[in-house]
């Protein structure tokens, strides 16, 4: 029993303890000390560009608005973009990063629009068929509920 009561005196200090452990960095967190260095960052990044740029090459630029085309070649622009902020302690994205994305984006896929679909409506014979249907079936439905609701002596 009094071993029991030895180890509740010693649990807040051993908290303590493990708490400086924690605070002082044993805990195997690793935080980020390092400011960002944005002019690495910047000097960094055109390397990606180049080499997607000569990646895009291979792909016929009728078709680079065909994702399925080059999306390996898109998927490494990506990771070299990160891995080069990253490399200059930067998080991703960040606006400089962001801002050279779109630069390639305007270079290769400014042509690339979206097609608007022109919506029509279905021929009248479709419509209306569309409309009565359920106005029918929910007047038969109401019908039901109050035929059977005077019934009640049958059910």
């Amino acid at each position: 029993m009094e071993a029991q009561g030895s180890r509740r005196r010693h649990l807040p200090v051993l908290l303590l303890w493990v708490n400086g452990l924690m605070t002082l960095g044993f805990s195997g967190a690793r935080q980020q000390s390092e400011l960002c260095n944005e002019s690495l960052m910047l000097e960094k990044l055109p390397a990606c560009g180049k080499s997607f740029e000569e990646m895009m090459k291979k792909v016929d630029s009728k078709k680079w608005c065909n994702l399925t085309e080059f999306i390996m070649y898109y998927d490494n622009f990506t990771q070299c973009t990160e891995r080069e902020a990253n490399n200059a302690s930067c998080f991703w994205p960040n606006p400089l990063a962001e801002g050279f994305i779109t630069g390639i984006h305007k270079q290769f896929f400014s042509n690339c629009t979206s097609e608007k679909v022109h919506w029509e409506d279905p021929p009248d014979e479709i419509l209306i068929t569309l409309i009565l249907v359920p106005v029918l079936l929910t007047c038969a439905m109401i019908t039901l509920v109050v035929w059977c609701s005077k019934r009640s002596d049958i059910l």
